[in-house]
């Protein structure tokens, strides 16, 4: 049995998909999961409550962290460490490994590309939060207690993902005869994985026992577009005109004034101030598999 604990995410989805390679045996797990595939066993639970948790985990031998909280700092402060440790504790008693998949608040501004070797330097308080899951997750598995990976991802993009930045300013702007909209500086590049080559590395990575013990960055195309040349490729598949607005640092803060979302995102603006790098290469030459071109994945996201 392989389980997904925070089913029915942009990565979980596609991840249940391409487990179907590896078993048949899949356990989909959230407060109210649905089947992505028929065979599919739906396990209703609360990460928080550590007896539902352990209750999840039984029976399984590879464990999928998923799950994404409410964008707010102060539940993220106080309900990730209780998730992390339910989610230790149930692995540490049904002998289960577990793949964590991460995002890269942890390291902060870096200059240049993030690689596997980058080190923590979290600059935020959602980033100081994510880093204390890392350490704490690299110290379990170095104690020998659960084999463990961290599986790390920049922003999102794909089909059907209603919640990333791009699908609500460009994608669904520009489908509605709007405007597209871009934060803060549109002339650097930023990186941005397609969620069905997420969650087919993510399995992948999760059935290789080799991998275990490390950190891997997922399968993310090279070279990154500059905001103005994503926003081009979207409007050139959709045939619209690709004019846009880049919203300042200033408007996002005012807008935090009435915004809960946007207020929690000022914290975060820095990525899209500098260049926004995500190195893949390690992944991509240990398993001989190349990203999904942005070219073919805005055609494929922009006509979902």
């Amino acid at each position: 049995m392989q389980t997904i604990l925070g089913s029915g995410g942009a990565v979980s989805v596609p991840l249940a998909q391409h487990l179907r390679t590896y078993t048949d045996d899949i356990r989909l797990v959230s407060r109210t999961p649905q089947r992505v595939n028929p065979t599919d066993t739906l396990f209703p639970a609360n990460l928080l409550d550590a007896a539902q948790v352990d209750a999840a985990v039984a029976g399984s031998s590879i464990v999928y962290l998923t799950a994404g909280l409410p964008y707010r700092t102060k539940l993220w402060q106080q309900q990730w460490p209780i998730v992390i440790q339910n989610v230790l504790q149930a692995c540490r008693n049904h002998q289960a490994r577990l793949v964590f998949l991460d995002n890269i608040y942890a390291l902060g501004y870096v200059h240049g590309p993030m690689t596997e070797e980058t080190p923590l330097n979290p600059v935020s308080k959602k980033g100081e939060v994510r880093a204390k899951i890392a350490r704490q997750l690299q110290e379990e598995n170095q104690a020998g207690n659960v084999e463990i990976m961290i599986a790390r991802a920049p922003d999102f993009y794909g089909p059907n993902v209603k919640t990333s930045v791009v699908d609500i300013t460009v994608i669904q702007n520009l489908k509605k005869g709007k405007k597209a909209q871009w934060l803060i500086n549109s002339e650097v590049k930023h990186s941005f994985i397609f969620t069905p080559d997420a969650g087919h590395a993510v399995a992948l990575l999760g059935n290789t026992p080799e991998a275990f013990g490390q950190i891997w960055h997922l399968p993310t195309a090279a070279p990154a577009l500059t905001g103005a040349e994503f926003i081009a490729a979207c409007a050139q598949e959709l045939g619209v005109s690709s004019k846009f607005t880049t919203l300042p640092k200033w408007m996002v803060q005012l807008g935090g004034l009435f915004v809960p979302d946007l207020k929690e995102s000022v914290e975060m603006l820095y990525q899209y101030e500098h260049e926004y790098l995500f190195d893949s290469s390690k992944f991509e030459k240990h398993f001989a598999l190349q990203p999904t071109s942005y070219q073919e994945g805005i055609r494929i996201s922009t006509r979902a």
